[in-house]
Formats: structure tokens, sequence, C-alpha cells
């Protein structure tokens, strides 16, 4: 194992629609982080268009590694090793990333880290707290929900996860149902924490002992409660009905946490992913938390939506122990969380 936590990493993060690169220093220092985000550009679509978002990445990759060094005030010549999101992710917008990674690995003859996504989210919050072991993270985001036991750095364990619609992926698609804007979570919780009526909907609780979720029958509730205001002639309670559906969301989530955390005896809750940028989610988890004495760690907005300074923190996991990936590493978009964890 390697004893420098002093090295620096310029990682990168392609795997949906955000094209991102930053020079992370061990593991936990910032020195550059840039994303250049393409939501304007699916916008019109409604969602996020697999082939325009590889597109894009190619277009501007070379650009954002260029200005993640400018910005850092470093040269290749400074770099330990390269790392890049090896999956989950669409497949294209992943493979851009990777080709650009390993031909800088290459020239500059540096290691290269094949970096597990969900791993980078988790491991954000190491750049603005101290992380200790046990402990709990809920992951919430547009493609995942999952609670994850790391009873020691880099080794992760899932107890839960969804069974159908990510919670991101659900938020998407009731805001789609209302004719809300993309991307509809940020619409959905903003209206929902203005208004003051509530349209109550049913949680999905799964079996007692169960850690896992379920928002596919909530996502059905929403659509009959609008098609019996439409049979009905009455006018949609929109504010209500995001509300009632938000806070649905949030109860089956920070429940199943905070169970989760007394039973597997975690120090701390850390939330990660995407949707840890929903006020709503993290009000709530803060006020419970608080309630029964649980240390809750949120990374900052900035580090909850995809960026690459979280791939860096958790490719620092790696680089510590050596353990590299070889050139011919191919995207994996179903890249197993357990099995990218570090060797004991």
């Amino acid at each position: 194992m390697m004893t420098t936590t002093n090295e620096l990493i310029l990682a990168v993060e392609t795997s949906c629609d955000e094209t991102a690169v930053a020079i992370v220093r061990g593991g936990k220092e910032i020195i550059s982080n840039i994303v250049s985000s393409q939501i304007d550009t699916h916008q019109r679509f409604g969602g996020v268009v697999p082939e325009i978002a590889s597109r894009k990445h190619v277009e501007s990759i070379t650009l954002i590694m260029e200005q993640a060094l400018r910005e850092a005030g470093a040269t290749f010549r400074d770099l330990s090793s390269v790392a890049v999101t090896q999956g989950p992710g669409l497949v294209g917008a992943l493979l851009v990333g990777i080709v650009a990674a390993k031909s800088l690995a290459m020239a500059l003859d540096l290691p290269l880290i094949g970096t597990h996504h969900i791993a980078g989210h988790i491991y954000a919050n190491q750049l603005v707290h101290e992380m200790e072991y046990p402990c709990l993270a809920l992951v919430a985001s547009g493609g995942h929900t999952e609670l994850v036991v790391l009873e020691s750095e880099g080794v992760f364990r899932i107890i839960g996860r969804t069974r159908d619609d990510a919670v991101g992926e659900a938020y998407d698609k009731v805001a789609r149902t209302l004719n809300f804007p993309y991307p509809g979570g940020p619409y959905i919780d903003r209206l929902a924490q203005q208004s003051e009526e509530e349209f109550q909907l049913p949680r999905a609780w799964l079996e007692p002992d169960s850690y896992d979720f379920s928002f596919s029958g909530l996502k059905s509730a929403v659509l009959a409660a609008i098609n019996s205001a439409k049979m009905k002639g009455e006018p949609l309670r929109e504010a209500a009905l995001a509300r009632g559906f938000q806070s649905s969301v949030i109860d089956v989530l920070v429940t199943k946490s905070l169970r989760a955390v007394r039973e597997v005896g975690a120090k701390q809750l850390l939330l990660c992913g995407g949707v840890a940028a929903n006020g709503g989610l993290r009000a709530a988890l803060t006020e419970r938390c608080k309630e029964e004495g649980i240390t809750l760690l949120i990374p900052p907005m900035k580090l909850c939506t995809d960026n690459a300074a979280m791939i860096g923190a958790a490719a620092h996991l790696k680089w510590m122990r050596g353990e590299f990936t070889p050139l011919d590493m191919k995207a994996e978009p179903g890249l197993s969380l357990e099995e990218w964890s570090v060797r004991s």
C-alpha cells in the first residue's frame, strides 16, 4: 500500500449528460473541478438522448481537460494518475471519457484507475467531511436508489435497492405527467415546499424487514389522481400533488435509512447522489437525524450532482493500494459496486 496522500489525480466523468474533469489532491482536496452541463441541449426532448450526450462529450472533453489543468495551475507532468468513470452509465457516454483517459494515461505513462460512479457519489462526502466507519450511505439519484453499508474504507455492501424506478427517475416521470419542465426533480421540490396543501398518496414499505424501495406504484397513484380530476372536470391540484408525491418519497427514504443506521450500528449516515440536492429530503433527514442523535453527512449542492471531483476522491482508494486498471479496460454500464470494492 502506498503511503503518500499528496498525489494529483486527474479525474474524468462522462457517465451521462455532464462532461466533467477535476484535479484532486490526496483524495480530499479539490484543486479544480470543471463541469459542462448538457441540460439545455436535452431539455427540448424532455430527457437525456444518449447519442446526443455522447456527441456533446466528444466536442468538449479535450477543452474541459485543458481548463481543469489551467485552473489548477498544473501541467501534465504534475499528475500522478488518471481516473475515469468505468460505469455504471450510458455506454456511449462512458466510452468517450474512457478513450480520453486511456489516451492521456498512455501518452504520459501514468497509472489508469477505472472508477465506480456510485463510489464517487459516496466519497464526495470525503471532500468536505471526515468519514468514520462503519457508515451507511443513502444513494439517491436518477439511476440508483440504494442503501450501502461501508464496514471499512472502500468496501461496499448493498443492503437495499430499488425494485423498479430509481427515485430521480420517478421524479422525472411524475414531472412529465404533470407537464413540468425537464429536469423535473428540482421543479417538484420547489413546488412541494411552497404548497400549503398536500394530496395524500400511498407509501410503499414492502416487507417489514426489507430495505428495498419501490416507486412505480406511487407514480401510478399520481397518474390515477390526474385522470380522476380530468374525468370529474375538476381543476388539477398540481402543487398539492407535488407535495404529496415528495412527502411519500421522503417518508420512505428517511424511515428506512434511519432504521438501517440503527440495525447496522453505523457511526454516520451519508446522503449522496443527484437527489441529495433535493431541499425537502435534506431538511427532513437533517431534522430526523438531529432528533435521534445520528451524525448526518451531506455534500454541498455542487458535489451532489455528477462531477469529476467525486471520481478523484473514489479513485484515491485504489491509488493508495496500487490497484490500477489495465489499458484494455472496457466501459461497463452494469459495473457492480460491491465487486469494485478495494481488496482487503
